[in-house]
């Protein structure tokens, strides 16, 4: 089934490229069926590319999803027009009354601050706490994770020696969770990141389940024992050249930048790294919707 998406949104040629099935509100219309209503609050910079990469998961679904693209009003965002935000983008004050069947916060690139000095912190205390009792699975990606175990957990970030960037192997420790289903026992994920969390303090946590950890054995994949929240420290999202983009990015601006872990091929930056995530990308966005947005959310919100 389709993801509904407004006509205009720069997404929607790529994803129509790649033969992903969008459609809008007038086509979605004619069709009988009770959509999944998916909000996603966008903190990344690069608002157009997070847009791209994650609804072209959320697309590749049996399910009909609609999407609400959610910016913080408190935060004035550089890297991407008024405009843009204008026409596509709502603020939490003009959808708070609503209900939502899922929810996705993504990252962004201030891992090195303290949370609390965090210019947007406060609305997304705010949003992370409507969530309980409005919106039925949160699915939280790397800062968007650390965020939310250390709002609802007390689980706070540490700053790492040096950039976690590259594709890392990790090992899936309980393939029967529904979240993991079909997964390998190890399988490849990027990361992009400054800090990391404790493995000890989350598995000391009688609320978290650890599904996975790099090997490095840093934490990757987090589920509440609830199901209500799903954390992703890493960017299973990223197309195959984000990485790359971001690498060169540090340094054209002067700064000291590894090169990304087991990512391009034979380590040299002038060849065209491969995809070797989309299918566990695909896999737990597909599980995400499946098991713990659609068959937990009821037909009618009361």
């Amino acid at each position: 089934m389709p993801i509904n998406i407004p006509k205009k949104l720069p997404a929607r040629n790529v994803l129509e490229h790649e033969n992903i099935f969008v459609m809008d509100d007038e086509r979605a219309h004619t069709q009988d069926i009770r959509p999944l209503n998916i909000v996603i609050v966008n903190l990344m910079p690069d608002k157009e590319r997070t847009e791209t990469q994650l609804l072209r998961l959320l697309g590749n679904s049996a399910l009909q999803v609609h999407v609400t693209l959610l910016h913080t009003a408190s935060h004035k965002s550089k890297n991407v027009s008024a405009s843009h935000l204008q026409q596509f983008y709502s603020t939490f004050s003009s959808i708070q009354e609503q209900r939502f069947d899922g929810m996705i916060i993504t990252g962004a690139p201030i891992e090195r601050m303290p949370f609390e000095q965090v210019d947007y912190w406060e609305e997304l205390s705010t949003i992370m706490e409507w969530s309980k009792t409005h919106v039925t699975s949160v699915l939280h990606i790397c800062w968007g994770a650390q965020a939310a175990l250390y709002y609802h957990y007390g689980i706070g970030k540490f700053e790492l020696p040096s950039k976690c960037s590259g594709v890392l192997r990790h090992n899936l420790f309980d393939f029967t969770v529904e979240l993991v289903r079909g997964f390998d026992d190890e399988f490849l994920a990027p990361h992009s990141r400054y800090t990391s969390t404790s493995i000890e303090e989350i598995q000391a946590c009688e609320d978290l389940i650890l599904l996975s950890a790099s090997e490095d054995q840093d934490p990757f994949l987090i589920l509440s024992k609830d199901e209500k929240h799903v954390m992703v420290t890493g960017h299973l999202e990223y197309d195959s050249k984000t990485l790359a983009d971001e690498y060169k990015r540090d340094l054209n601006k002067g700064l000291e930048a590894d090169l990304p872990k087991n990512y391009f091929p034979n380590n040299n930056p002038e060849e065209t790294p491969l995809n070797r995530w989309r299918s566990h990308a695909h896999l737990l966005f597909s599980n995400w919707l499946n098991y713990y947005v659609y068959q937990e959310t009821p037909f009618e919100w009361k």
